[in-house]
């Protein structure tokens, strides 16, 4: 078995009488790693390339000619032709681990402007902002700590994020009580025409009942209390109400179909760019995206070049209907769209499909639904 470790060298030798060549080369112990016959003046060996000048001391009136080479020294030929190369591909690699330790975006998810001001400052003053080096997992808990020490009247919780090159930063503010009682006298009133399924009061007189029909505007709660007639004081009245309530929806459906989606999932990636092939440094690619890219480095002659990509994953759907499976997806992204807006407690008590008609290479399907529905409205209590 030949050394993996040792220059080999493929010859190819040409000759009369080729056997006395071989002869002459196990005399004086140079190993043959490999023989191949060609004809009978003509042969392919591979040797060590140690061996390589006793074999053109002896090879007389037979022609040899170096054809490959192998082990090392077929490295070192693959880095000499390369070196520009793999110049590019160690400069770029290094750029790379670089831009993944900075920092380009810091991120404050907040709907109050002036706390996501207050901690971009703070963060500022730990070197957590735009083009500075990323911090250690032990760092980032330590600042966290000490933003929440700092502010313990406006931070209840705070969270930092390191999501590729930018930090996420969550938070929740802390809420001050309110101690002043609102207790202005009100009614609890129908939102809109209904059949009442469930009341659940607080405070106030219940003077409808489950199973009643109820119109706009109508009292279901009072907050005037009566004895004997006669209103004897007024309440806040406190209550929450679910209704049947009903809807007529129409959809137009294609039969033929195509959309990109976005999922709303997003990453950051650094991706090499090589011919026509996309190698994703960072994180693993989605399988269909849409992103916007710019160019870090690129060579001006060969194909290869670094990008920054921001990511958006959608998905792909791509499909040609029949009648029946067109109405059925117009049917099921009704009900969708019916269920995206319901809130807790509240859920579709019946669904019927109505009638459909085909115009202009789509279906147009009709539905009705009965919803149990939040109907809960107030109305301030007035001397008039």
């Amino acid at each position: 078995m030949f050394n993996l470790f040792q220059s080999r060298i493929a010859l190819n030798v040409k000759g009369r009488n080729i056997n006395r060549f071989i002869k002459k080369l196990t005399s004086r112990k140079i190993d043959i790693l490999s023989l191949k016959y060609i004809n009978r003046n003509e042969l392919n060996i591979v040797i060590y390339k140690k061996d390589y000048e006793k074999v053109l001391k002896i090879k007389s009136i037979y022609d040899i000619l170096e054809t490959d080479v192998f082990g090392p020294l077929k490295l070192k030929k693959i880095i000499k032709i390369n070196k520009h190369l793999l110049l590019f591909l160690l400069l770029g690699f290094t750029l790379f681990l670089i831009l993944t330790n900075i920092i380009f975006k810091v991120e404050v998810v907040h709907n109050n402007k002036e706390i996501r001001t207050l901690i971009l400052k703070e963060l500022e003053n730990y070197n957590i902002e735009k083009y500075k080096f990323k911090k250690s997992y032990k760092t980032i808990q330590k600042i966290k700590k000490n933003i929440l020490n700092k502010y313990p009247d406006k931070i209840e919780w705070l969270e930092i994020e390191e999501v590729g090159t930018k930090y996420i930063v969550r938070l929740e503010e802390r809420e001050i009580l309110n101690n002043d009682n609102d207790n202005i006298p009100r009614n609890v009133v129908a939102k809109k025409d209904a059949v009442i399924k469930k009341i659940l009061a607080d405070t106030g007189e219940v003077i409808k009942r489950p199973g009643n029909y109820v119109k706009k505007g109508d009292t279901i709660v009072s907050g005037q209390l009566y004895v004997f007639d006669k209103e004897r004081g007024r309440v806040k009245a406190d209550a929450k109400v679910y209704g049947e309530v009903w809807y007529v929806l129409k959809i137009n459906y294609p039969f033929a179909y195509y959309e990109e989606k976005e999922t709303g999932r997003k990453k950051e990636n650094y991706v090499l760019k090589v011919l026509n092939k996309d190698i994703d440094l960072s994180t693993k690619s989605y399988k269909n995206k849409k992103y916007e890219e710019e160019n870090i480095i690129s060579h001006p002659i060969l194909p290869i070049k670094l990008v920054y990509q921001k990511q958006k994953e959608v998905k792909v759907i791509n499909e040609v209907l029949t009648f029946d499976e067109a109405l059925s997806k117009a049917q099921e992204k009704l009900t969708n769209k019916i269920k995206d807006k319901l809130k807790e407690n509240e859920y579709i008590i019946n669904s019927k499909y109505l009638k459909s008609n085909i115009k202009d290479g789509s279906i147009e399907v009709e539905m009705f639904f009965a919803i149990c529905e939040d109907i809960t409205d107030y109305q301030v209590i007035t001397n008039e």
